[in-house]
């Protein structure tokens, strides 16, 4: 069943996500060579824990830390601990926050010192490729004219975009209907309706999209062990133009 959100809904949606762009924006201020992923993740649990919320990964199907923190070839998933960011690295940040009940849910992908161009590449374009398929969001579109605008600019590019692990709705349950694909054919698949929640979430491998999951059961690695990237924001469907709940400002600002 896919539930349609009411404005006083979208609200509370609104208030998760404001939390979760400063929790962001608190980690990125950390970002840096030296520092360990387990230091990144006890901050952003302990900022969400003082504004009032609950980081929405924690205990999700046993999963143990409030981010996900995904190095290098890591796409998503990746365990907090004893890693420690060295120069080159590309590392990906995903978490989510449980307030008044509803989740927003986002993620972000930074460099650590310098990097290839190519993976500075590879961080640009998966962006990118975010918000036109936000731009895709309005009602009256379908779900694929979204994952048609992620996958064809990506893959025009040369990357390998991953075809396990999708975006998704989100609400009051951190993981909805439908299902958010990041590749598919314009014109096909469900039609878009204002008030929809979706978590729209591009996974880009700089090399090929096949994937492993680890031992684990949780982490999912490239195949080629090449980087990945990923970004995904919160969004609203609405008539004319999506809305973005969730923000990147807090992130931009620690990194000036």
């Amino acid at each position: 069943m896919i539930v349609y959100k009411t404005e006083e809904e979208i609200e509370f949606m609104r208030a998760s996500a404001k939390v979760l762009a400063q929790a962001h924006g608190e980690v990125a201020k950390l970002i840096r060579e030296g520092i360990t992923t387990r230091e990144l993740d006890q901050r952003a649990e302990e900022f969400i824990r003082d504004n009032g919320g609950q980081p929405s990964f924690k205990g999700y199907n046993g999963f143990e830390y409030s981010l996900c923190i995904s190095p290098n070839s890591v796409v998503v998933h990746g365990f907090p601990g004893d890693y420690t960011l060295k120069s080159g690295d590309v590392v990906s940040i995903d978490c989510g926050v449980l307030l008044n009940g509803y989740h927003a849910d986002s993620a972000y992908t930074y460099p650590v010192g310098e990097v290839a161009p190519e993976v500075t590449k590879l961080l640009e374009q998966t962006k990118k490729s975010l918000y036109l398929g936000i731009e895709q969001a309005v009602a009256g579109n379908r779900m694929g004219d979204v994952s048609f605008a992620i996958q064809n600019h990506v893959e025009k590019q040369g990357y390998g975009v991953v075809r396990e692990l999708v975006g998704h709705g989100i609400g009051k349950k951190l993981h909805e209907r439908p299902d958010v694909p990041n590749y598919g054919k314009r014109g096909s698949g469900l039609k878009l309706q204002t008030g929809l929640t979706l978590a729209i979430e591009p996974m880009v491998n700089l090399g090929t999209k096949s994937v492993i999951q680890e031992k684990d059961g949780w982490t999912i690695r490239t195949k080629d062990l090449k980087p990945s990237a990923h970004f995904e924001h919160t969004v609203v469907v609405r008539k004319d133009k999506a809305e973005i709940l969730t923000s990147f400002e807090y992130i931009e600002k620690a990194l000036q």
